[in-house]
């Protein structure tokens, strides 16, 4: 095993940065520290650590063309997108320095007792474990509850991206945050699993793979320790005949090529009703090739290289083999010479049940377009998954189509009339093999906390 994380630019493929592996005292160490570090946080009062959110965030805002930049470097993310998603995390800590101390809040209830009511107490040492794609946001969306309610957070990064990791422990340092409330490990995956044993971490929130989802599950569940899981998604969009098609194609695009494709929320799948599809497909494709690929660090860039070729290299055996199954590419679906992890968007008609398009996730920019003879075999269509994340539904009988949304289709967000995205307000997360539990939102600070039941006689 190396005792380094390497970290390669995708877009011209050169090393950036070997990192020292955290050897298992140096581990060790940091759990301890962690747990130290909890016995004074988890003491200090939710508007004390309120105001050390709001100056996080606001050193996010300071400080997000430094931090954009080696996000964008580390893993291909168009400039653009990365100083959005630092803006983003810092709202969304702002959020919760806002209204933490609420959420926090005793409930009474009323009983026959004397008074009873429910109060919410921090657990410890909780262990993030998040992706690459979103290398600042995925982190600062669990940080924010998780320390809110008084936990400290031990956080294990995608190892491309090592250096996200170490900028974000450094951004907290450098707001002010109480030293070891929280700390990056720098190991593998394969030394997950003793960490998620370990008696200081009480807890693991994970985002990643339904695969690697169920790994950590199964772990964590073997020590009895309670997971919330944000795994895969294949978003289905439907397109009704009564659509509004001019923007129905505009928001579908700019969800399927969002971060390059690689979001767990990206449309993926586009099920179109019969009279439709030929309008749609063809609007979609022109969209698709008008995006400027290329550099990511030049603001102009719409869409950057995937963030490794082993990513790229799975996405195109996923069409070639639905092609082979007899879907057809009307743009795209190519490898392109040249440096860099590039996938041109593309776009597929004809997928049918069975396809690697129509079963698997597509995490890159590559669009499954579905044929649906009518309205509820769209449906039927959408909820024809092993995913459960998100979901949209576009036509111009908005009533009909919040109907559909609220009650037909089997997912844990679904927008009408436009493109799936989390929001610090709303909670977020799936079913089935998307995974369990919720961040965000209100519900997100209930995850991590022992939600007590105090009743006096």
């Amino acid at each position: 095993m190396s005792d380094y994380l390497s970290s390669c630019n995708p877009f011209n493929d050169e090393l950036i940065r070997q990192y020292p592996v955290d050897d298992k005292d140096l581990v060790l160490e940091k759990l301890t520290r962690s747990k130290a570090a909890f016995e004074k946080w988890s003491h200090t009062s939710p508007r004390q650590r309120a105001a050390y959110l709001k100056a996080l965030s606001d050193y996010l805002l300071k400080n997000k063309h430094r931090l954009a930049e080696i996000a964008t470097v580390e893993m291909g993310k168009p400039i653009a997108q990365s100083l959005a998603e630092l803006e983003k995390s810092a709202g969304a800590l702002k959020y919760y320095s806002e209204n933490g101390p609420r959420f926090l809040e005793e409930e009474m209830v009323e009983t026959e007792a004397q008074k009873a009511y429910v109060t919410f107490q921090p657990l410890g040492t909780i262990l993030a474990i998040m992706p690459w794609n979103f290398p600042y946001w995925q982190v600062f969306r669990a940080m924010g509850p998780v320390l809110m309610a008084g936990n400290t957070l031990l956080l294990k990064h995608a190892s491309n991206v090592t250096g996200c990791a170490l900028a974000i422990e450094k951004a907290m340092d450098e707001a002010g945050i109480p030293d070891f409330v929280f700390q990056t490990l720098v190991i593998p995956s394969a030394d997950v699993a003793s960490v998620i044993a370990d008696p200081a971490v009480k807890a693991v929130t994970f985002t990643g793979s339904t695969s690697a989802g169920a790994q950590v599950a199964a772990t964590a569940a073997g020590h009895l320790k309670k997971q919330v899981l944000e795994l895969g998604g294949s978003d289905a969009y439907i397109i009704l005949e009564d659509a509004d098609m001019a923007k129905a194609v505009e928001l579908c695009v700019q969800s399927r090529l969002n971060n390059s494709g690689q979001s767990c929320i990206n449309a993926k799948r586009f099920v179109v009703v019969q009279s439709q599809l030929n309008t749609f497909a063809s609007q979609m494709a022109k969209q698709m090739q008008q995006r400027k690929m290329g550099d990511p660090l030049d603001a102009a860039t719409q869409i950057g290289p995937m963030a490794r070729k082993d990513l790229r290299a799975e996405l195109h055996r996923q069409v070639v083999k639905s092609i082979e199954m007899g879907a057809k590419a009307i743009c795209g679906g190519f490898i392109p010479k040249g440096a860099g992890a590039f996938y041109p968007p593309t776009v597929l008609i004809g997928v049918t049940k069975g396809m690697p398009a129509y079963e698997e996730e597509l995490f890159g920019p590559v669009a499954a377009i579905i044929e649906a003879k009518d309205e509820a075999g769209a449906i039927a269509i959408a909820n024809d998954s092993a995913f459960g994340l998100g979901g949209a539904v576009f036509s111009r009988d908005t009533e009909h189509a919040e109907k559909i949304a609220a009650t037909q289709i089997q997912a844990g967000s679904v927008f009408v009339n436009d493109y799936v995205r989390s929001d610090a307000r709303l909670p977020f997360g799936g079913i089935k093999q998307s995974g369990y539990g919720r961040e965000l939102g209100y519900y997100a600070i209930r995850e991590f906390v022992n939600i007590k039941t105090i009743s006096v006689q």
